[in-house]
C-alpha cells in the first residue's frame, strides 16, 4: 500500500470510526461506570438501546452534525462556514434524536439572527465542537493555518471558550499526525503542547471523568488512547466510563481510526451499522482529504507526504 492509499484509507476509518464510538457509547451515555458494569458487564458489542432507545447501530448527534460539516464542504467544494451552518439549521429542524443545549442555542442563533459566530460564554466549555471536528481535520490536511481557522470557525458557530478552542486545534492536529503515520510517542507531545498552555488538561492522574466538560472528554479520550494497544481497547475502555459516553466514544473512535487504520476496525460492530452510513462516511472521508492543501497544491502527494513527515 503506499503513502495516498494508506492514508485515504486512515481518513475512511477515521470517520467510520466516529460512528463505531458514537453507536457503542449511546447505551452508556448518563451511565456511572458501577451502573455499565451492573447493566452490561463489559460493553463491548453495539446493542443499542439506553435512554434514547437507540437500534442497535444507530449514530447520535456526533455523527450526524459531523456530517452536515463533511456534506456541506464537500458541495461546496471548499470551506463555506454558511454552508455548515445551514446544514445544521436543515439538521436540527429535521428534530433530530438529541441535540446539545449549547449547540442547538447556537443553530438557534443563527437560524434568527444569522450570526455565525457564538459570544464568548464562560459556560460553554462543552465538547459539542470538538466531537464534530473531524472533517474539518481532513479538509485541512497540510495546512496548518488552515486547520486553526477552521477550526475556531465551526466551533464557534456554537462553543465560544478558549478550552473548547484548544481542544478543537489540537485534536485536528492529531488526526493530521495519524493520518500520515506518526508515531504515539508523536502524539502525545502534541497533547504535551496543549497541556503546556491549558494545564487541566493533563490526565497523568486520570480522575475517571467523562462528563460533557471539555475537559474531562480529553483526558478521558487521551487516557485511554495512549495505555491501549488497538482500536477495539482504546473505544471499549473509553465509553465504560460512562458519563457523556457516545461523544468521548466517537472522539476516541475518530482518533484511534485514523491510528490503527481500517483493518482494526471491529467486523461485528461493522455489521451492525447502516451499509448505506458507512458508505457515505467512507466517500466523505476520501472527497475530503482529496479537497485538502495536502492534495489541491501539488499533484505529486507522495513526494509532498515525505516531506510534510519530515
Amino acid at each position: 500500500m503506499n503513502q495516498t492509499t494508506e492514508m485515504l484509507s486512515r481518513a475512511r476509518s477515521a470517520f467510520v470510526g466516529l460512528a463505531l464510538g458514537d453507536a457503542l457509547g449511546a447505551p452508556a451515555e448518563f451511565l456511572t461506570s458501577g451502573e455499565i458494569t451492573s447493566r452490561y458487564g463489559r460493553l463491548d458489542d453495539i446493542v443499542g438501546g439506553g435512554w434514547l432507545r437507540l437500534k442497535p447501530g444507530e449514530v447520535t448527534d456526533d455523527t450526524q452534525m459531523s456530517l452536515c460539516i463533511a456534506r456541506a464542504t464537500v458541495a461546496a467544494g471548499g470551506w463555506s462556514l454558511t454552508g455548515i451552518a445551514d446544514s445544521f439549521a436543515a439538521w436540527l429542524r429535521s428534530k433530530p434524536v438529541d441535540v446539545g443545549e449549547t449547540c442547538r442555542r447556537g443553530i438557534r442563533r443563527y437560524m434568527l439572527k444569522g450570526e455565525l459566530e457564538a459570544p464568548f460564554n464562560q459556560w460553554d466549555a462543552g465538547n459539542g465542537a470538538v466531537m464534530r471536528m473531524l472533517p474539518t481535520a481532513l479538509f485541512c490536511l497540510g495546512d496548518a493555518t488552515l486547520l486553526e481557522q477552521c477550526a475556531l470557525s465551526q466551533a464557534r458557530l456554537t462553543h465560544n471558550h478558549p478550552l473548547s478552542d484548544a481542544a478543537c486545534i489540537t485534536f485536528g492536529r492529531l488526526i493530521h499526525l495519524a493520518l500520515l503515520g506518526f508515531s504515539k510517542n508523536r502524539l502525545k507531545r502534541e497533547v504535551d503542547t496543549l497541556i503546556q498552555s491549558h494545564p487541566s488538561f493533563s490526565f497523568d492522574h486520570y480522575r475517571g471523568l467523562a462528563t460533557g466538560y471539555v475537559v474531562d472528554t480529553l483526558q478521558t479520550v487521551f487516557h485511554h488512547f495512549f495505555i491501549s494497544r488497538s482500536f477495539e481497547e482504546c473505544v471499549v475502555g473509553t465509553v465504560n466510563q460512562g458519563g457523556d459516553a457516545d461523544t468521548t466514544g466517537a472522539i476516541a473512535g475518530a482518533l484511534a481510526g485514523a491510528y490503527y487504520g481500517e483493518a482494526e476496525l471491529p467486523k461485528r460492530w461493522l455489521k451492525k451499522m447502516d451499509r448505506r452510513l458507512v458508505a457515505e462516511l467512507e466517500r466523505l472521508a476520501e472527497d475530503l482529504v482529496k479537497l485538502s492543501p495536502l492534495f489541491s497544491q501539488d499533484k505529486e502527494v507522495v513526494g509532498k507526504l515525505q516531506v510534510v513527515q519530515k
